[in-house]
């Protein structure tokens, strides 16, 4: 769930692409619908950032995870 402080904010959207996506999203209001894409939008980043990490980590396909806990 998103949790917001009320701050008024005055932006110029597109109100075809505003409509479009309230649409394509269900939503009632533009307000939930501009938050429902921004939190989208910061999850796609972050996923595109994790997916820059695939190929730099070391894979040792014998470590065993369990183990290593239990030493602690």
């Amino acid at each position: 769930m998103i949790h917001c402080v009320g701050v008024p904010t005055n932006l110029e959207i597109d109100d075809k692409l505003l409509a479009k996506a309230q649409k394509a999203g269900g939503h009632k209001t533009k307000k939930a619908t501009v938050n429902v894409a921004l939190a989208e939008y910061i999850q796609h980043r972050q996923q595109r950032d994790v997916a820059k990490l695939f190929g730099t980590v070391v894979f040792e396909p014998g470590f065993d995870y369990k183990a290593e806990r239990a030493r602690r």
